[in-house]
C-alpha cells in the first residue's frame, strides 16, 4: 500500500461554514489526514454564498477546488479532474448535484481505487431511502467500497447493511485543540447559557423548549442565541440573539457563558450515538455543557461528571438554578481532559488510516 494516498473529497465546504455546520468536522479529519502523509482534494460547489462568507482562506493541509454550479459543466469538470485519485469520497448534503454525484464518483474511479459514500446526516438519508423505494441511492450503496457515518452508531449501521452496505463504520466528531481552546470571555458573549444553532426545521421545536421556555422561566439569567435564521423569532427579552458567529468567535462565544447548550434534531436524538460539533468545540473550550438526552452520551463524556444532560426544560432551569461558578469549571475542565484523551481528530484520522489500510489491502488480494 502506498503511504501517501491521494484522496478527492466531494463535499458541501471547507472553506465556509455559513449554514454548513460539517465544516469543522471536514477540517478536522482533513488537516489530522494531511499530518498523517495523505494528499486531499476537496472540491465544493460555489453555491448558498458560502465564498462569501468564507472564515478560512484556501489551506495549506488541502488542496480546494470551488467548481461553479450554473450549469453541469462545473461539477463534469471537477468529476474529470479528480480521475486517478486512489481514494474518492462523496460526502452527503453537498446541496448541489447530490444525486448525480452519488452515481458519478463510482463511474469515475481508477481500477486500484476506493470509493467511499461519507454520511454526515445518516438519518437523513436512510429515511429518504426509507420513505421512497424508487430512490436510486438504495442501489448504489452495496457498490461503495465502504460507508462511512459521523455518527449514529449500531441503529445505523444494522440499517445501512441492511440496505446492502459492504460495511459501515461511525467516524464520530471530535475537537481539534488547535482550533478549538480555552480563550478569555469576551463581553459580546457573557451569559447564562448560550446556543449555538442555525434555525432548522427539525430542530427549532426542541430549541424553543430546551431554550426559549428556560430563558422565559428565568428571566433574571442572561441568555445568548448565536446562528443563522433566529432574526424573525420571537424571544424573551433576556435572549441576546447574535446571528451568525464566525468559527473565529467559537471559542469566545463558548468560554464567556457559565453554560454553554447542546441541542440535538429530532433525527439525530432519536438514532442516538450522534455527537454534534458544538459538543466537542464546547468541551475543548473547557465549557460546561448542558445537553439533552440522547443515548449513547457516555461513550463521549460522562453525566453529571464531565457533561450536564437535561430531559426536558425544567432539568435545564434546575442545572442553571443550582450550579456555581466552580462547579461548573470543575465539568467543563473534566470535559475538556476527557476529549484531549479519546476524541480528537487525530483518533479519528489513525481510525481511518487502519479503514484505508485494511480495504486497499484487500483490493490488492483480491487483484492477486
Amino acid at each position: 500500500m502506498k503511504t501517501s494516498l491521494n484522496i478527492a473529497f466531494f463535499g458541501s465546504s471547507l472553506v465556509s461554514a455559513y449554514w454548513n455546520g460539517a465544516a469543522t468536522y471536514y477540517r478536522g479529519i482533513i488537516r489530522a489526514l494531511h499530518g498523517l502523509g495523505h494528499r486531499v482534494t476537496f472540491y465544493e460547489p460555489d453555491a448558498y454564498d458560502r465564498q462569501k462568507h468564507r472564515d478560512i482562506d484556501d489551506p495549506d493541509w488541502a488542496r480546494v477546488v470551488v467548481y461553479p454550479v450554473d450549469n453541469e459543466q462545473g461539477v463534469l469538470n471537477a468529476l474529470q479532474r479528480a480521475r486517478g485519485a486512489d481514494v474518492l469520497v462523496k460526502t452527503s448534503g453537498v446541496g448541489v448535484y447530490d444525486r448525480f454525484l452519488e452515481s458519478a464518483v463510482l463511474q469515475i474511479k481508477a481500477p486500484h481505487a476506493l470509493c467511499f459514500f461519507w454520511d454526515v446526516d445518516a438519518p437523513a438519508t436512510l429515511d429518504r431511502v426509507k420513505a421512497d423505494q424508487a430512490d436510486p441511492f438504495a442501489e448504489l450503496i452495496p457498490r461503495y467500497d465502504l460507508i462511512l457515518t459521523y455518527g449514529g452508531g449500531e441503529p445505523v449501521v444494522r440499517a445501512y447493511r441492511a440496505l446492502g452496505a459492504r460495511a459501515c463504520v461511525p467516524i464520530y466528531n471530535a475537537l481539534d485543540p488547535d482550533t478549538h481552546h480555552p480563550v478569555a470571555p469576551d463581553e459580546r458573549f457573557v451569559c447564562d447559557l448560550a446556543l449555538l444553532a442555525n434555525r432548522l426545521p427539525d430542530r427549532e421545536a426542541r430549541i424553543e423548549e430546551f431554550f426559549l421556555d428556560v430563558a422565559e422561566g428565568l428571566p433574571n439569567h442572561r441568555f445568548v442565541l448565536g446562528g443563522n435564521g433566529w432574526a424573525d423569532k420571537r424571544m424573551p427579552a433576556n435572549v441576546k440573539y447574535v446571528g451568525h458567529v464566525y468559527t473565529r468567535d467559537h471559542n469566545a462565544f463558548n468560554c464567556s457563558a457559565r453554560t454553554v447548550l447542546n441541542v440535538n434534531r429530532d433525527s439525530m436524538a432519536s438514532y442516538g450515538f450522534s455527537p454534534p460539533t458544538r459538543i466537542f468545540e464546547a468541551a475543548g473550550s473547557a465549557s460546561c455543557l448542558i445537553t439533552d438526552a440522547w443515548e449513547g452520551i457516555e461513550t463521549f463524556l460522562e453525566p453529571d461528571r464531565e457533561v450536564l444532560v437535561a430531559r426536558s426544560s425544567d432539568d435545564v432551569i434546575r442545572h442553571l438554578r443550582t450550579l456555581g461558578h466552580s462547579r461548573a469549571r470543575q465539568i467543563g475542565q473534566a470535559a475538556l481532559q476527557r476529549v484531549l484523551a479519546e476524541h480528537t481528530y487525530q483518533h479519528r484520522a489513525e481510525q481511518l488510516q487502519q479503514l484505508l489500510e485494511g480495504r486497499m489491502f484487500e483490493r490488492v488480494e483480491d487483484a492477486a
